[in-house]
């Protein structure tokens, strides 16, 4: 199989909506890459989840897809929140209606964004990029990086293990 490097991704909620400002649903993606480096699908180097989508630095492992690992995370994380959405919230619910033959309900954005980090320099903007999100005057969601909790910038910058899933990208 293809040796990956590692990738850039982001994803975003359908039309921009808030839908992971709550931090259960925050909590739906981090149990997904525990899942995915349990199983040794992936290498997670770094990540944010922002209120209406999410960055991630991860890198596919041997005998595995990337279209498919990125194709089984979004289905699954999306379908974890269309259930509690079901349960809990119905009227919320109805703002991810679909207009496709093929679902009825539409969490993520189609085409999210994957690109391929070669080079270390490359690498590292990336993760200061995510690492600096949530500090974003148009976010303003914690005054340092490291204090934003669903983050991995505290794992970076002060040792914080908070994410038992994460690698440090220059082991």
């Amino acid at each position: 199989m293809q040796e990956y490097h590692a990738y850039f991704f982001t994803a975003t909620i359908k039309e921009w909506k808030h839908l992971l400002k709550p931090d259960k649903y925050k909590e739906i993606i981090v149990d997904s890459l525990r899942f995915l480096v349990a199983e040794k699908r992936v290498r997670v180097y770094g990540f944010v989840i922002m209120p209406n989508h999410i960055h991630l630095i991860w890198q596919v492992l041997d005998g595995h897809r990337y279209q498919d690992v990125q194709r089984d995370f979004l289905k699954y994380t999306a379908q974890k929140i269309k259930n509690d959405l079901m349960t809990y919230h119905p009227k919320v619910l109805e703002h991810f209606k679909s207009e496709n033959k093929d679902r009825k309900y539409q969490i993520w954005k189609y085409n999210s964004l994957s690109i391929e980090l070669y080079s270390e320099k490359v690498f590292e903007q990336k993760l200061d990029y995510i690492h600096n999100n949530p500090i974003q005057a148009k976010w303003a969601l914690a005054l340092l990086p490291e204090d934003y909790k669903y983050s991995s910038a505290g794992y970076y910058y002060n040792g914080k293990y908070t994410y038992d899933f994460l690698s440090h990208y220059l082991d």
